[in-house]
């Protein structure tokens, strides 16, 4: 036994020293950071600038990868480690790119304003030697949020040798764009240690304006051993192991990484340009030259200069040849060089060239390879720019007469960039000729254009035969296919099949000489600007006889913002034979800019037995004043289509069509963007009108909107004038329950033509925001039940001694409130009446006049918000004014209770006259004194008294949450079991105990923060000696989240009670309250990991503690009586008496005429349930609950038009 247990310590012991030698074996100097995982775990390649088996940085953890700040002066610019924040920030990204959360991590600048440039260096630790195929992906942000100038450089990459010198290897676009962009810098051959440098160059520039996320490195090992194995047929052993393709050997690339590769290479004739020129002759007939120099003499201080490294030591040092704008300017815009003479070739030998070429900027017209024997003739191009890239060409020259091979450039008088070209290779084949030269007859001169650049392929001919649009990719003109042209930089490419007795002509994947493992491309010229119905109509194909054939898709490569998200992508098998083709047609839209189109394919074996194809390829409907007819026009119910509307493409994510939740039907179609998708990254997402002509009336655009969620950002409505100017014309933010609201937005009539915009803010990660059944009529709105004077006035008008103001806290100056209730920021607006005895005497009147509201049988309640500020403001009244009639005070108070907003209400029973609002303030005599008002809100619903209970049925009462995000940062949101599909819910409510009763709930998820808070404030409430609030609360074991109630006092908060353990169904609680002091009650919801808490049932008896014994005296309200509804209910009475008389009286005149039978005045309206795009009246399109429509309170109705309380009336004395 002592044997065996002996023989087993040994054995664990050596396995333990096995592993811990293997462990340090793998993690070996020599092997860490070199892009291949020695270790099981990866630990050889962490912090080396990424992470793990995906050779990714997303920032995530605290040591950043590894990569650090190296700034020269940090406290003027530097880089650092950041996330979002809070709130919607003014500069820098809406959230970062891995997670698209305000609680993910990147890395930014820090704000910056110096005399001079400043420069801002972040630094990857030391790498290994990397392959040729080596590439970093990553995002970056650019955007110019001051509007101070990017600069020309306020971004680029280098890669820093280990001798210390520096190369230029990515320099994006300077265009300002509130987005992540995608980016792959071509970092190539690095045959020693290495760091990468990201650099960013400002003068002035706020926080976060320039940032990066979400680095990848790919293919960038050296090729591995094949373990136990020999290299395949057709590949060369490398000496340190591994293999490469035979088509690598010889072409002026290590693809080894030592060289083995380029060793054997007798009778190739190679020129790397740092000796000199070779045979290779410079002189050209044009006046631009051709010249041998490199990125140091171009320059070392302009990172826009010169393609920044050669290709065969891929430094600022190496050599090779270059030409681009002169400095005096240009007069000829081609240069040619040539090879010496050659021999003939012939088929089975012809003379093969390899070079790499680096065509960069918009200076880049494109390069072309001609043959000059008899004649000068193409026989290779490559159009435009490429990228930040050295990318391979393979040239085969077969020919019967010698020959030499010339080298065009076409260079573009734009600002920067231009065309090198280095590593030229000819092949054995390609032999010195000892012949004199004799001139080749020079080639016509192609014809100028037409038109003008710009008019070329926008969708619209300007020239005779439609010339300029002939060859721009759209196969329905004789030559459209031949506008297509391969940009491809990898081992795939795209190729013009054209078969001119069949006629027809087809794009397919074949084999290239690219040296980069990227996917196949093939572009059109510039292309648009496009309108909303364009169209990408095409036929494809991928078959053969493997199960996966490989991916297809299109993209669109815009000249402002960029190579944009793929558009469409299949990576299926359309079938076995090759006449299996598929048709798509594909909405392109709006383009505000110039663009291109882009098929790109990765074939995943190239071989007879597998085809990726693309034929009939047409732009349907583009040109950019052309827009469809809708038969609705505006107004749609999103059933089939966006009727007159359209996404717009130059914002961040696209509203979705939503089967199963719309307002009309409740199982139709309404659109929405779900702020809690993983996959939405930006800020915004826009659905523009088409343009509509010129009225002579005011307009209303009517439609339904959810916004509901904890955090869920906002929805606007803006207008859009001929100039492109925006106005804000309606908006909504925070929290509004799960339910559909009726919103009705004024739009003015207009001189010009317009349009109309919704605009969904992503200021949240975690809610939903959806619009349906939208109506634009050429009519003004009736008066809107809500209004928060955000963007507009509702049709208040002002009259009296002074005006009352339409203002923000922002353009407040000594008096005014700071902030307005609304939005509870400076930027919100209120409407407010200065009261300083300056401006309104003492006794002087102001008054705020609703429009006419029609009036109903019903008692509804006015709620509304006011603010009164200095000493003596004076006072505020709120009349009913009957149209005909006396008006009746429904609310008073004349009281400066500090620097808050305070929640008045009152009942209206106007008895079926119409009637108006009218805010009176009168003035006081006191020194910078002021009287606001802000979201007054009609509810179809009496008013709540002062403590009855909130069951939740017809909204919050006069709950309410805040929007100041220095208080909580998420919201209490109302919902049913019924109607909730996204969050954790409690089974039932309490009021009714079914799935169908309404609770207020705050979920966790992981969309935000844990510990962020969500707080529900009640109404401000008298001092008490004994008050009691009783609610129901609902918390499962599963929640880590904690509900933690408060009183609000005077901006101090004393604690009254937590639960942070409850567990199983609805439970009851009952807390006293006592204050010397006006108060607020406070749920304070604390967010945990998972699982929800839930309120129902709130009550508080004022002046009753929970003993139920009265405490406090009770006076009649300074604010309100009830003489208002007495005379209300007189004049009912009245009206009803002459109505008698009148019937009465009419009677007894016809009683004996006999009557005449004819139509009844009502005639049953059918209404049929279909899914077209009909106008709805508001007035019909019911919600499908049966339960009211819950009303918000204003504040959690969200951003405009919202409403007021005030309760009881009493009759003015004349």
């Amino acid at each position: 036994m002592f044997q065996l247990r002996s023989s087993a310590l040994i054995l664990l012991l050596t396995l333990q020293f096995a592993a811990g030698s293997w462990a340090q074996i793998c993690e070996a100097p020599g092997k860490k950071c070199d892009f291949v995982c020695d270790c099981s775990s990866c630990s050889d390649e962490q912090d080396c600038g990424y992470r793990g088996k995906g050779f990714e940085c997303d920032f995530e953890d605290a040591g950043m990868c590894g990569w650090t700040d190296q700034s020269l002066n940090t406290a003027l610019y530097s880089w650092e480690k950041r996330q979002r924040g809070d709130t919607l920030p003014d500069s820098g990204p809406s959230s970062d790119y891995t997670t698209g959360t305000a609680t993910g991590s990147f890395m930014g600048v820090s704000a910056v304003r110096t005399k001079g440039l400043s420069i801002a260096v972040l630094i990857s630790p030391e790498m290994k030697q990397s392959s040729p195929t080596c590439r970093l992906r990553l995002r970056y942000f650019l955007w110019d949020s001051g509007h101070t100038g990017l600069g020309s450089t306020p971004l680029w990459a280098s890669i820093l040798h280990q001798d210390s010198q520096e190369a230029i290897v990515w320099r994006p676009e300077a265009t300002s764009v509130r987005g992540w962009r995608e980016a792959t810098i071509f970092l190539g051959r690095i045959p020693t240690t290495f760091r990468i440098r990201l650099h960013s160059q400002r003068s002035e520039g706020r926080r976060g304006d320039v940032a990066v996320d979400q680095l990848e490195f790919l293919d960038c090992a050296l090729p591995l051993p094949l373990p136990g194995k020999e290299c395949p047929a057709g590949m060369k052993e490398c000496r340190r192991g591994g293999c490469v393709e035979r088509r690598q050997v010889c072409d002026g690339s290590d693809d080894c990484g030592d060289g083995t590769d380029e060793e054997d290479c007798a009778g190739y004739r190679r020129c790397d340009f740092e000796e000199g020129l070779c045979d290779w002759d410079l002189t050209s007939l044009s006046k631009l030259k051709w010249v041998r120099t490199n990125q140091k003499n171009i320059s070392i201080t302009d990172p826009l200069k010169g393609p920044g490294r050669d290709h065969s030591n891929n430094r600022a040092t190496g050599y090779f040849l270059y030409v681009t704008v002169p400095d005096g300017g240009l007069t000829m815009d081609w240069a040619a060089f040539q090879s010496p003479l050659l021999e003939p070739t012939n088929s089975s030998h012809p003379c093969k060239m390899v070079m790499y070429t680096h065509q960069y900027g918009p200076r880049s017209g494109g390069l072309t390879v001609l043959v000059a024997d008899h004649n000068i003739y193409p026989v290779w191009k490559r159009g435009g720019a490429l990228g930040d890239v050295w990318v391979k060409a393979e040239v085969e020259i077969v020919t019967n007469s010698t020959f030499q091979i010339l080298l065009m450039a076409a260079v573009r008088d734009f600002t920067y960039g231009g065309i090198a070209v280095d590593s030229i290779v000819l092949s054995p084949e390609c032999r010195l000729s000892s012949e004199n030269n004799t001139w080749a007859k020079f080639p016509e001169s192609p014809k100028q254009p037409c038109t003008e650049p710009d008019k070329m392929c926008d969708f619209h001919p300007d020239c005779a035969g439609a010339e300029d649009e002939a060859k721009c990719g759209d196969f329905s003109y004789t030559n459209g296919s031949s506008g297509w042209t391969d940009t491809s930089i990898g081992s795939q490419g795209w190729v013009l099949y054209e078969n001119s007795t069949s006629k027809e002509d087809y794009l397919y994947v074949a084999e290239a000489p690219g040296q980069q493992l990227t996917e196949a491309q093939t572009r059109t010229p510039l292309l648009g600007p496009s309108g909303p119905a364009c169209t990408l109509s095409f036929e494809f194909a991928l078959t053969g006889n493997p199960d996966h054939i490989g991916e297809l898709s299109v993209r669109v490569i815009d000249s402002l913002l960029g190579t944009q998200p793929k558009l469409w992508e299949f990576s299926e098998k359309t079938g076995t034979e090759e006449g299996a083709w598929q048709h798509v047609d594909l909405p392109i839209g709006v383009r505000k800019h110039r663009f291109q189109l882009a098929f790109e394919a990765r074939a995943v074996k190239l071989c007879p037995c597998s085809k990726i194809k693309v034929k009939n390829v047409r732009f349907v409907s583009c040109h950019a004043g052309y827009f469809p007819s809708s038969p609705t026009g505006l107004s749609c119910n999103f059933e089939t289509g966006l009727c007159g509307w359209y996404q717009d493409n130059s914002d961040n994510f696209d509203w979705m069509e939503l089967d199963g939740m719309d307002h009309t039907i409740g199982i139709g179609r309404s659109l929405v963007v779900d702020m809690w998708s993983p996959s939405l990254r930006g800020v915004f997402g826009r659905l523009v009108s088409f343009t509509q002509l010129p009225g002579p009336t005011d307009y209303c655009l009517s439609f339904f909107y959810k916004l509901y969620g904890p955090n869920t950002g906002a929805l606007t409505v803006k207008l859009l004038d001929n100039s492109g100017s925006e106005s804000v014309l309606w908006t909504r933010s925070g929290a509004h329950g799960n339910m559909w609201h009726e919103a009705q937005c004024p739009v003015p009539h207009q001189l010009t033509k317009f349009q109309l915009m919704f605009e969904a803010v992503r200021s949240g990660f975690d809610g939903r925001v959806a619009i349906d059944d939208v109506a634009f009529m050429s009519h003004p709105c009736t008066v809107p039940r809500m209004c928060s004077f955000e963007g507009q006035r509702c049709g208040y008008s002002s009259s009296g001694k002074v005006h009352w103001l339409h203002r923000s806290g922002h353009t407040a100056t000594t008096t005014g409130p700071k902030t307005d209730h609304t939005l509870e920021t400076e930027l919100g607006f209120y409407m407010m009446a200065n009261t300083g005895a300056n401006i309104l005497p003492s006794g002087g009147t102001a008054v705020l006049t609703s429009p006419v509201r029609q009036g109903t049988a019903k008692t509804e309640c006015v709620h509304f918000w006011y603010h009164m500020g200095g000493v003596n403001p004076g006072s505020l009244t709120l009349y009913m004014k009957l149209v005909k009639g006396e008006r009746v005070k429904i609310f008073s108070d004349s009281l400066n209770q500090g620097d808050v907003w305070r929640h008045g209400n009152g009942n209206i029973s106007s008895a079926l006259v119409d009637w108006q609002l009218e805010f009176e303030v009168v003035g006081a005599g006191g020194k910078n004194t002021h009287i606001a008002v802000d979201d007054i809100f009609l509810s179809a619903h009496p008013c709540e008294d002062q403590g009855s209970r909130c069951n939740l049925e017809r909204g919050m009462c006069s709950w309410s949450n805040t929007q100041n995000v220095t208080v909580d940062k998420l919201d209490w949101e109302l919902t049913s079991q019924e109607a909730e599909k996204h969050y954790s819910t409690p089974p039932e409510d309490h009021t009714l105990g079914t799935e169908r009763g309404h609770f207020l709930f705050f979920p966790s998820s992981n969309r935000t923060a844990a510990n962020q808070n969500a707080k529900l404030l009640s109404p401000h409430l008298p001092p008490t000696k004994g008050t009691c609030l009783k609610f129901w609360a609902y918390k499962p074991y599963s929640s880590d989240s904690e509900l933690r109630v408060w009183r609000l006092s005077e901006g101090r908060l004393n604690q009254l009670l937590v639960v942070s353990e409850l567990g199983g169904p609805w439970k009851r609680f009952d807390v006293n309250i006592t204050s010397t002091e006006d108060y607020q009650i406070v749920f304070e919801g604390l967010k945990g990991t998972s699982g929800v808490v839930a309120l129902d049932d709130i009550e508080y008896t004022v002046g009753v503690n929970c003993a139920n014994k009265v405490t406090d005296v009770l006076t009649t309200s300074p604010k309100r009586d009830n003489a208002g509804g007495i005379a209300a209910s007189v004049i009912v009475v009245l009206l009803l008496i002459g109505t008698l008389i009148a019937l009465l009286i009419y009677y007894l005149r016809t009683r004996r005429v006999k009557p005449v039978i004819g139509q009844s005045p009502s005639s049953s309206v059918s209404a049929s349930v279909s899914f077209h795009n009909e106008t709805y009246e508001p007035e019909r399109a019911q919600d499908r609950v049966t339960i009211s429509p819950a009303q918000n309170h204003p504040m959690a109705a969200g951003f405009n038009n919202v409403s007021v309380s005030a309760g009881f009336r009493e009759m003015e004395v004349a």
